[in-house]
């Protein structure tokens, strides 16, 4: 008898491109026996500030973007309450951290062109309570930071940049993430740097981070991680109420292999996304918008919206028949006030922000990753042509 075709391997939303490097530095880490807060961590923050052109005492590394985001909040000592304007087209994590920085978030639509968050929607949730602005540079797409910085000048207010899509993105020649009080950086694993888990924290005042890193290990006096090292057991003081939210020298083995590979990794991301853009071209599908002039886009995302009218499948049929092709999708995503949590706490309809509910209905993001092949990706199109024929 004939034997059935064996399923094709499922392909991995997101995977990581992880080499020989990495693998052999976390063999090297953990026959070191030095496997949390350590030497290898120190060197990444070094390599980190290095690439952009900072001083090593402006960056902190911590254990996710999450982290990162509510110890900067806490840094910037904003009072209990005060108002923090985000966009609702993030993940939870924005509008958590907020919360558990003992603030309030407020949302401000985002424009459907770029899917960032809107400036003149900011200017419009301003109240005398508003103490800062936490923009997302969603997908790799850096926010309009001459609009926002103007507003926050104006205003008086922090700004908290989220760049967890953004490692690589520039806006008019400048990295994102130095634009504001602070930067906050993610390597989670489907990230552009991978650590498995990881953050860092950059930011413009040397003081502000030498707090943020305080905070980060539990409060304790600076280089508390040097107690146990081979300079001698260090007395530490614990000063302030602080966080676990240190990197471990595990996680940085792989960091610093994976920052040392980030242009080429960008640019194998950006022949995806170009491939992407001309074999969808002719699809009834709205495909990402080229970048904004003189912006550099972290391809981080690529996210296409499937309107059921024009498509002829509905985004979760479509969710559903590529997971049945074995393919791995993304959703990116349900907007903020979707969630029953934030409606019951704070009464907030989907209605307020019809733009980012439209979008969070719609999209889908496709995988992208410097580790698909050539094949991978013939392979994600064949079956967006299968779905959605022009």
């Amino acid at each position: 008898m004939p034997t059935a075709d064996p399923q094709p391997s499922f392909l991995v939303f997101g995977a990581p491109r992880i080499e020989e490097a990495e693998i052999a530095e976390v063999e090297a880490c953990l026959r070191s026996g030095w496997l949390g807060t350590g030497p290898r961590v120190a060197q990444f923050e070094q390599d980190f500030a290095r690439w952009r052109g900072v001083t090593p005492s402006r960056v902190a590394a911590v254990n996710s973007c999450t982290a990162a985001l509510h110890v900067s909040m806490v840094a910037a000592n904003l009072e209990p309450e005060s108002e923090v304007i985000t966009t609702p087209l993030t993940f939870c994590a924005t509008v958590n951290a907020i919360l558990h920085a003992g603030l309030t978030p407020v949302l401000a639509d985002v424009d459907p062109h770029t899917q960032n968050i809107d400036p003149a929607a900011i200017e419009a949730a301003i109240t005398p309570r508003t103490r800062a602005i936490l923009p997302v540079h969603f997908a790799g797409r850096p926010c309009d930071m001459d609009r926002i910085m103007a507003i926050a000048n104006k205003h008086g207010l922090v700004v908290v940049e989220d760049c967890a899509h953004a490692i690589e993105s520039e806006f008019r020649g400048r990295p994102v993430g130095t634009f504001g009080d602070f930067g906050c950086f993610s390597f989670y694993v489907t990230k552009n740097v991978v650590t498995g888990e990881g953050g860092m924290i950059l930011g413009r005042h040397e003081e502000s981070i030498a707090r943020a890193r305080i905070l980060a290990l539990h409060g304790m006096s600076k280089d508390a991680w040097h107690r146990f090292s081979d300079q001698g057991y260090r007395h530490y003081q614990v000063v302030e109420c602080g966080f676990k939210y240190n990197m471990m020298d595990l996680q940085a083995a792989i960091g610093i292999h994976q920052l040392a590979r980030v242009e080429a990794n960008w640019q194998r991301r950006r022949q995806l996304w170009e491939r992407y853009d001309q074999d969808l071209a002719g699809l009834p599908l709205q495909l990402p918008p080229p970048p904004e002039p003189d912006t550099r886009h972290g391809y981080h995302l690529y996210t296409v919206m499937i309107d059921e009218t024009r498509c002829g499948i509905g985004r979760d049929g479509f969710l559903e028949a590529m997971n049945t092709a074995r393919i791995g999708t993304g959703v990116h995503y349900l907007s903020v006030p979707e969630h029953p949590y934030y409606q019951q706490r704070f009464g907030w309809r989907p209605d307020q922000w019809p733009h980012a509910v439209r979008l969070g209905r719609q999209t889908v993001s496709l995988p992208l990753s410097p580790a698909m092949s050539h094949a991978d990706l013939a392979r994600v199109i064949e079956a967006v042509h299968g779905l959605i024929p022009a």
